[in-house]
Formats: structure tokens, C-alpha cells, sequence
């Protein structure tokens, strides 16, 4: 079981490492690309629109070819993608290659939640959380360490910054194929490729879990895309470091309730409710309170986040059968990743056209009512602690 946790972690790890070097050097880029706030909101979203697009197709290869080792090759398209970014001659070029990217990470996601149900079946909530949190770490790791650490190194290139996060991806991805765990149901490779894969469109519940992820994913990338221009527009470009840092790393305190929580904290409708609620205080304070505050309510945004994240990753495996996981995964990271991608590009439009950078939020202060709506409603009754 230790063995599949450390490889479950590792690549969480290769999940987001590679999207979120991009808005630590977003201000670097505009020396070298003429990017508006829509084209900024597009870049960062774009991974999210193949997260979603590519959701359904990444079941199929899971049902034909088995979670194992479409989690491996996904992690390998990522890396090679995220590195081309990096000599990217063109804004049309930098978009092919994210788009590359996106896809390489899209496929590893409904793989993932079918690893933890094949690789720790008594422990489904466990090895969710313990590959979110290396999901998280990927994400404050890239996020927080670009501006002080790896622009340093690279003479402050942003090109050679961004494809850095690609080396330790792609040794992710050696390792996850060479200490793969076997999986301990005893499931036949034949078994996955019979298996159903398209998703249940018909089942409320699929659509509930799927618009929450959506707002827990429209929260985290919709920050990531506006902070560091919209802190600029306040007139302290210094704190993006500080900003970014806490948003990311304030997530782990999250995953690690989760580690510990999970039988207390999972088919419960109270935390949706609460961290919906939470969230939007905090997005709140963010824009309306003084300077000194920016760091702290981003880290809050970012432990909601987290939280609101976990808690929908862990829900397939839960209330699936375990060759059932990749069909409501995929239609969840389908609908999710679809509302992540345009609520950041409406806001982006929404800050070009009334000139007002903290209109940019407001889209996303609606989608979150929607989403305590939708959590006030969610019935678990089917599902079974993991």
C-alpha cells in the first residue's frame, strides 16, 4: 500500500507542475507577445478546455487500454508539450503547445481516480487525498518557487523557466511505469477494455458533482489568471509572489484534513455548503479590503479550493463500481473543467470591456450562489465510505 500511495502522490504531482509556471512569469511574457486580459484568461484556461473536452475520449482509452497505462503516457505528452512552450516563436505556437499539454494531462485525469480504485480499494478516500495533495504540491511548487528560484537560475528567461517544470515530469513518468503497483482486486486488462465508456448524462448527480468541481476549478484558475495583473493595477506588483504562494501553498493544510478526515468529511453535504459560503467572503475581502489583506484572503481562496476539490475527486470512486470510475470521472471533469474554462474567459472579458479589473471577479461570484444551490441538494444515499 506505501508503495502505491508514494506513486499515487508522484503523479498528482505531474498534474498541474506544468499549467502553473505560466502565471509567475505572465508579466515577462507580455515582453515578448502582445497579450490582452482575454488572451491572458485564454492561455491559462485552455488547459482547463481540453481537461474538459478531452475527458470522454481519455474513458475510452481507459476502458480499451487500461488506467495504468494511460496515466503513464498522458504524464509523458505533458511533459514533452510543456516544454515546447518554452520555444514557442509565436502566440499561435505558445497556444498549440498548451493545447498539446492540456491534452496530455486530460487523459491522466479519469485515469487516476480508476488507479485509486484498483491500487487501494479499502482505502479509496486515502489515496484520492494522497494524490490530490500531490496535485497541490505540483501547483505551489511551480507556482511559488518560478519568481524566486528558477528565473534566478535560467538568467531570468521565462522561456527556459517554463520548460524546467517539464524535467521533473517527464522522471514522473519513468517511475510511475517502472513502480507501478499490480492491482489489488485482481481486475483482467480484458475486464477494462470491455468496460463501459460513455458517461450516465441522464443522472442528476453527475451534473451536481460536476458543476461544484466546476466553481472549485473556476476559483483556483480565475485567481491564477487575474492576480498578477490585477495586483499590478493596485499598484503592488511585488506582492504576486506572496499572492501566488499563499493561494497554492494554503492548500495544504486542506489536503492533510482530508489524510485524517476523510470517513468525517466525505458524502457529507455541510462542507460544500460552508466552503462555498467561506469562499465567497474571502474573494470578497481580497478586492474590497486594504493591500495588507491580499495575502491573506488569497490563502484562504486557496484552502476553499482545495478543500471544495478533494472532496468532488473523491466522489467516482466512491459511488462507482470499480470498472464503472472512469465513466463518472470523465463526465465530471468534463462538465467541471468546461465551467472553469469559461468563467475566467468571461471574466477576462468582462475586465476589457468596462476597464475595471475587479469586474473580472464578478462571474465568479455568481457561479459560487450556483454552487452552494446545487450542494444544498446533493444526496449521497447510493454512495459508500471509502
Amino acid at each position: 500500500m506505501v508503495r502505491a500511495l508514494a506513486v499515487l502522490w508522484l503523479c498528482g504531482l505531474a498534474l498541474r507542475m506544468t499549467v502553473l509556471a505560466i502565471p509567475p512569469v505572465i508579466p515577462l511574457m507580455h515582453a515578448s507577445f502582445e497579450l490582452s486580459q482575454a488572451t491572458v484568461a485564454a492561455l491559462m484556461s485552455l488547459p482547463v478546455l481540453l481537461f474538459s473536452f478531452a475527458a470522454i475520449p481519455g474513458s475510452l482509452l481507459v476502458a480499451r487500454h487500461g488506467a495504468a497505462r494511460v496515466l503513464t503516457a498522458g504524464i509523458v505528452v505533458t511533459a514533452i508539450a510543456g516544454a515546447l512552450r518554452g520555444v514557442s516563436p509565436d502566440v499561435s505556437t505558445l497556444f498549440m503547445a498548451t493545447f498539446a499539454m492540456g491534452v496530455g494531462i486530460s487523459i491522466m485525469q479519469p485515469a487516476l481516480p480508476s488507479v485509486v480504485r484498483d491500487w487501494v480499494p479499502r482505502k479509496i478516500a486515502i489515496g484520492t487525498a494522497t494524490y490530490s495533495n500531490g496535485l497541490l504540491v505540483g501547483e505551489a511548487l511551480s507556482a511559488s518557487l518560478t519568481i524566486p528560484v528558477v528565473l534566478p537560475l535560467v538568467d531570468g528567461s521565462w522561456r527556459l523557466s517554463v520548460a524546467a517544470w517539464s524535467v521533473p515530469v517527464i522522471l514522473i513518468a519513468v517511475v510511475s511505469w517502472r513502480f507501478r503497483p499490480v492491482a489489488s482486486h485482481g481486475a483482467l486488462p480484458a475486464r477494462a477494455r470491455a468496460a463501459l465508456w460513455w458517461p450516465d448524462w441522464r443522472d442528476p448527480l453527475t451534473w451536481r458533482i460536476g458543476l461544484i468541481s466546476g466553481y472549485a476549478s473556476s476559483l483556483y484558475f480565475a485567481n491564477n489568471a487575474f492576480l498578477p495583473d490585477y495586483l499590478a493595477w493596485r499598484g503592488h506588483p511585488e506582492l504576486l509572489n506572496a499572492t501566488l504562494s499563499a493561494l497554492n501553498w494554503a492548500q495544504m493544510p486542506a489536503s492533510a484534513l482530508m489524510l485524517f478526515l476523510a470517513h468525517r468529511l466525505t458524502l457529507r453535504r455541510w462542507p460544500f455548503i460552508a466552503l462555498g459560503a467561506v469562499s465567497v467572503v474571502s474573494l470578497a475581502g481580497m478586492l474590497a479590503l486594504s493591500d495588507e489583506w491580499v495575502v491573506a484572503f488569497a490563502a484562504v481562496t486557496g484552502f476553499c479550493n482545495a478543500f471544495l476539490l478533494i472532496l468532488t475527486l473523491a466522489l467516482p470512486p466512491m459511488l462507482a463500481r470499480s470498472d464503472d470510475v472512469h465513466r463518472l470521472s470523465a463526465a465530471m471533469i468534463a462538465i467541471g473543467y468546461l465551467c472553469a474554462f469559461l468563467i475566467p474567459i468571461v471574466g477576462g472579458f468582462v475586465w476589457d470591456f468596462t476597464g475595471s479589473p475587479p469586474m473580472a471577479f464578478a462571474p465568479l461570484f455568481a457561479f459560487a450562489m450556483v454552487a452552494i444551490a446545487l450542494a444544498a441538494r446533493l444526496d449521497f444515499s447510493r454512495g459508500r465510505a471509502g
